[in-house]
């Protein structure tokens, strides 16, 4: 069996690793080779700083007897990925990966890392050279790492997407997909599909001049046939293709035993306590501190994330939660979902009411009170009182029209969020 991955084909003008892929395949079937299985894409780490556009990887198992049939597989892959490639663009380094052999702990721990941390060319090769794979570079090659990953990456939780593809005279156009179909589809779907349409928003359609024309998401195949024959569209598709993906299963996050070992573009579930009320600033963007007895990091609620900073606007200090995200350029940790685990209670403390039914005034430092009303004087202190809080404990996510490829959502988590 031969895996080929292929990453970094694409780039903000156009062209897409997933559509580059579909072709091959389809190519390699017609010269009478089996792929076998779904092709796979698989999303990277979502704040590396060089991340292709979709920051997604392809790979797929090629059935192949021989050398001989090995390097007519290979001539197929390279030709396709060099017509269709957007190798004018100074980001588009595309990367090719061929390998026949065992997917071993190697391949998987490489994978993880490059879903959860960053890592470099340089990591790739010497993988490459120690597991027998052969690698082919495009301009600086930085596509080996993620076409090494899809090949490598575990899919112990996995969903599937269905890619619909334009026709090339339509690309750049403005998509012609009927609203009203995609929400009965998700009325009539979910949540065997999910993240479809947010309120008007259709979270299926890209906002590039790229192939693709819509992107259906579920936990099956089969689920996702039944959704695509409920879409309209104004436009001809020229062909569609279902992929095998991690997106949606939180594989990007792992969990932090402290704030203090959290790094910079990687990704965590961490715990701890509200440093400060939040605040807004220019934009609508939503800040606070979290802390631990190790450190303490700043955590953003974006102005995309709509309603959600509505939720996080309502923390004070003392309250407790984990936070799901990743920390990006800012070195701020970007807010995927959270668990509230504890909303601390708020005590406000007033001077006592008179007899006569008046509120009473200090009567000086260390003098108690006196009633403005009556005149009567009372030693003591101030009485607390419990302000109510308007913030339930449990979890809470970002909508959908924010939500990140690989960010798992409650609904899959088999957990009812609040609101």
């Amino acid at each position: 069996m031969l895996h080929v991955g292929i990453d970094d084909t694409d780039s903000p003008s156009g062209m897409c690793t997933t559509y580059v892929s579909c072709l091959i395949i389809e190519k390699l079937k017609v010269c009478g080779y089996a792929v076998k299985g779904y092709p796979r894409l698989i999303r990277l780490n979502p704040f590396a700083p060089n991340k292709t556009r979709g920051n997604g990887a392809v790979s797929f198992r090629v059935e192949v007897q021989g050398e001989d049939e090995i390097e007519k597989v290979k001539n197929v892959v390279l030709s396709f990925v060099s017509k269709f490639s957007e190798l004018e663009n100074d980001n588009t380094n595309p990367g090719v990966v061929f390998y026949k052999g065992e997917i071993n702990d190697s391949l998987k721990r490489f994978a993880l890392d490059a879903i959860r941390r960053i890592l470099t060319i340089d990591d790739a090769k010497r993988l490459a050279d120690k597991i027998g794979a052969e690698v082919y570079e495009y301009k600086n090659g930085r596509g080996i790492i993620g076409a090494l990953a899809a090949i490598g990456c575990p899919l112990p939780d996995k969903t599937y997407e269905l890619i619909a593809y334009r026709s090339p005279e339509n690309y750049g156009k403005k998509r012609k997909i009927d609203k009203e179909s995609v929400k009965r589809m998700d009325k009539e779907t979910y949540p065997e599909t999910f993240d479809n349409i947010d309120d008007d928003y259709m979270a299926i359609a890209p906002h590039t001049p790229c192939p693709i024309l819509y992107g259906i998401r579920g936990e099956s195949p089969e689920a996702l046939i039944r959704a695509n024959q409920m879409i309209k569209v104004g436009e001809k598709i020229e062909r569609y293709c279902i992929f095998e993906t991690n997106q949606h299963t939180d594989q990007h996050i792992q969990k932090a035993e402290s704030i203090s070992q959290m790094k910079q573009f990687s990704c965590y579930l961490v715990s701890g306590e509200v440093k400060d009320r939040p605040r807004v600033i220019e934009g609508g963007h939503v800040f606070f501190t979290l802390k631990d007895n190790t450190g303490e990091i700043e955590c953003a609620a974006y102005e995309p994330t709509k309603d959600f900073r509505k939720i996080v606007m309502k923390l004070r200090p003392g309250d407790k939660v984990k936070v799901f995200g990743g920390i990006g350029i800012h070195g701020t940790l970007n807010i995927e979902k959270m668990k509230i685990e504890h909303v601390k209670p708020l005590i406000e403390y007033e001077n006592p009411i008179c007899s006569c039914g008046k509120r009473m005034k200090s009567a000086g430092k260390n003098k108690g009170f006196k009633c403005p009303n009556c005149g009567r004087k009372l030693n003591g202190q101030k009485i607390p009182r419990k302000i109510p809080r308007s913030l339930n404990e449990g979890y809470y996510e970002v909508p959908t029209c924010a939500r990140r490829h690989l960010s798992k959502q409650l609904i899959r988590m088999g957990i009812k969020g609040c609101s």
